[in-house]
């Protein structure tokens, strides 16, 4: 039997033992060494040649991928390792790094219960690193760490054995700090590592070789011998004695959890169902007998297959020809294939158990994060990514004929990347498409193409926000027959209460009814208002400070959809509005209900609330970067005036020896083209990367320019 069937037959055995299977993900800033990483854990597994690993780059199977050299999809194998005499599942996951495609590494930790964090040794943790381990850490993934490009430290560095130790005790100790401050309560000590029960890595994943402390102590190997073995170039001697897949998957095997562990305290957290019921139970236990309930973390579009979406299963088994239920969609679909994934191959299976990730196909109608059960059951959370898309492209067929088909191309691309927002302009006919920023929005129109549609793509345009900044006396809004009047107060909502909305300590979704107020308040909202919550929509409040009014529950409804169309299309620009607290104060309505339908109510509130939110001085919102700059001391002066010239703060400076890193925050605006300017500057000398930080009020000088462009560009008058 050759080697790949005997690995298909033991993942078929292992996969129902859930004690033996591991779902870790592997996340990292860009550039730290994930992909190679990878490369390596496959080669110890025997699916690639040891010869290329590090260098094949076996999981960036995209042709965009292999020609960037970076990870642009998250990727999934299923691999076997032995030990301890014993030999477990392994299912792997490996995440882009670059801030633009953020929403796969969101996806892919509510697929893993565990995550191998890599950090580069010369650069230590960055800011990428925090994101994608607060990432981890908010879906209660457990983290273990890799300190990578030790050789570099050695061979560039020319590092003394007690300056590497120093070196890795500042990177574990930044690591740990990371955990204190994000993890959970119960875990904040429970997941810190520690280089003596062996939680902590360190190696090079290029030349094939790892060391840990319960390593070295079992094979007498010092630093000192590790800093012989890369003077004298024998790095590959030193892959013999301390090969980088078994130390790797020895750690994930020893102190990342089970399925059956995990989902003992991941289920409360990502399902907002009843624990106590059937479902739940089953989930808890991770219970292979109980009625199916899965997430789809993520989808591909196979140009064989169709449609293949990657889900991990909490309860129950998939087998084919299945009937489920899509809670999104309100609708049932019949599963074709189940499999599991070894790279860009999948490996058919009759069928998988809880406590797995499988392949299916056959579930056209979902998105990634649809809920797939059995029979309806409350859906799991949705998935809260870090960044939002902020940079949008038109984007218009170059022939009337290809229209259909780049509609159906959109509608993919849509399900494929839901961090990607595609809206038609009814007006102009164009297709918009907004992304996380310049590379990711490259990549999409890239694909588009790819798939046979020739298109124009505008320049890119920044996506703003409206917010108020004062508050108004009532504004009252009556209906086109004149028998409705509504009444209205608008003010910015409590700056704590958008901060947990945002960043998803507050969930909404989790509380019904008085509830919902009850839980709001402990975030310092005034108990009347609280009382009165009838909706948090996209961040804004609606609340019903009147009393006793006949009628209102009928027409609350009515309200609400007034209140959303105020919200997506704010009074300034049509630009989306962001931390609005509106009071519902005072209502009269016409005894008859004929009078006080739809056409006449949604208007009256709409345009109530978009007055009343002007009487509150409206203001532009612009999205903010975080831009965080690595570069030797004499390019420093040129990389200040660069961040100078984009309306950008300097927030921080820190130099080591060498090497100034500044950390600034620069408005999306002003990025664009921020890649080559800053290359030229410091003559490629500068390493750098963003993050997305929200939105900040537009300065004053610029409020009355970039309104009327987006007024111009959207036809409005």
């Amino acid at each position: 039997m050759s080697r790949r069937k005997q690995m298909v037959s033991k993942i078929k055995d292992l996969m129902f033992d859930p004690e033996k299977i591991r779902n870790i993900g592997i996340v990292a800033h860009i550039d730290h060494g994930k992909t190679t990483l990878s490369d390596n854990l496959l080669a110890g597994a025997g699916m690639i040649s040891k010869e290329l690993a590090g260098s094949q780059l076996f999981m960036d199977f995209d042709e965009q991928e292999q020609a960037r050299g970076i990870t642009i999809d998250a990727a999934n194998v299923s691999m076997v390792h032995e030990y301890g005499g014993q030999e477990y599942l392994i299912n792997m996951i490996d995440t882009p790094g670059h801030v633009d495609f953020g929403g796969d590494v969101t996806r892919a930790m509510r697929a893993v219960d565990g995550v191998v964090v890599v950090v580069c040794a010369v650069e230590g943790a960055m800011p990428q690193t925090e994101t994608v381990l607060r990432q981890a850490l908010k879906e209660r993934v457990k983290p273990v760490l890799f300190i990578n490009k030790v050789d570099r430290l050695i061979n560039e560095l020319k590092l003394t054995p007690e300056e590497l130790q120093n070196r890795f005790v500042a990177i574990i100790t930044e690591f740990n700090k990371l955990i204190r401050n994000t993890a959970p309560k119960e875990f904040k000590k429970k997941w810190q590592v520690n280089v003596n029960d062996g939680s902590v890595a360190f190696g090079s994943a290029y030349n094939n070789w790892a060391i840990s402390v319960p390593l070295m102590k079992k094979t007498g190997l010092t630093f000192k011998d590790v800093i012989d073995y890369n003077e004298n170039e024998n790095q590959k001697e030193l892959a013999e004695t301390a090969r980088i897949h078994e130390i790797l998957l020895d750690i994930v095997i020893k102190h990342l959890p089970n399925p059956l562990t995990a989902q003992k305290y991941r289920i409360e957290n990502m399902w907002p169902g009843d624990l106590k019921s059937d479902i739940g139970k089953s989930m808890i236990n991770c219970n292979s007998k109980g009625k199916l309930a899965m997430m789809i973390t993520n989808i591909n579009i196979d140009p064989h297959a169709g449609e293949v979406a990657t889900a991990r299963i909490f309860s129950g088994e998939v087998d084919r020809s299945q009937d489920v239920h899509l809670f999104n969609r309100k609708t049932t679909a019949r599963i074709q294939q189940v499999g599991v994934y070894i790279g860009a191959e999948r490996i058919p299976i009759d069928r998988v158990p809880a406590g797995n990730i499988a392949a299916i196909t056959g579930l056209r109608e979902a998105m990634a994060g649809e809920t797939v059960s059995e029979e309806p059951i409350e859906p799991f959370e949705e998935m809260k990514h870090t960044s939002e898309p902020v940079v949008t492209v038109a984007i218009e067929a170059k022939n009337m004929a290809d229209l259909a088909k780049l509609i159906e191309v959109l509608r993919q691309i849509g399900k494929e990347d839901p961090t990607v927002k595609v809206e038609i302009d009814e007006e102009t006919g164009e297709h918009l498409i907004s992304g996380m920023g310049e590379l990711h929005l490259e990549i999409i129109t890239y694909r588009i193409k790819q798939k046979g549609v020739d298109i124009d793509v505008s320049k890119p345009i920044v996506v703003y926000r409206e917010a108020v900044v004062g508050t108004c006396d009532r504004v009252e809004g009556k209906s086109p027959n004149k028998h409705n009047k509504f009444y209205f107060v608008v003010e910015p909502l409590e700056e704590d209460i958008t901060k947990a909305l945002t960043e998803g300590d507050l969930k909404p979704a989790r509380f019904k009814g008085k509830e919902l107020g009850r839980e709001i308040e402990k975030f310092g909202m005034n108990k009347l208002d609280a009382k009165g919550i009838k909706e948090v929509y996209l961040n804004n409040i609606l609340t019903d400070a009147t009393k006793g009014i006949q009628y209102l529950n009928e027409v609350m409804s009515l309200i609400q959809d007034g209140f959303h169309e105020a919200i997506d299309n704010g009074p300034l620009a049509k630009e989306r509005v962001l931390g609005v607290k509106v009071r519902l104060v005072d209502v009269k309505l016409h005894e008859d209900s004929i009078h006080r339908g739809p056409a006449q109510v949604i208007p009256a509130v709409r345009d109530a609330i978009r007055q009343a939110m002007l009487n509150a001085k409206t203001v532009l919102q612009e999205p903010k970067q975080k831009v965080f700059i690595q570069v030797p001391q004499d390019y420093m002066g040129a990389v200040t005036r660069e961040i100078q010239s984009r309306r950008g703060q300097i927030l921080d400076m820190k130099q080591e020896e060498d090497l100034v890193t500044i950390d600034a925050k620069c408005p999306v605006a002003e990025m664009f083209g921020f890649a080559s300017d800053i290359r030229s500057s410091t003559e490629g000398r500068a390493l750098w990367s963003t993050e997305h930080v929200g939105f900040e009020k537009l300065p004053n000088e610029l409020q009355e320019e970039v309104i009327k462009k987006i007024r111009q560009r959207k036809g409005l008058s």
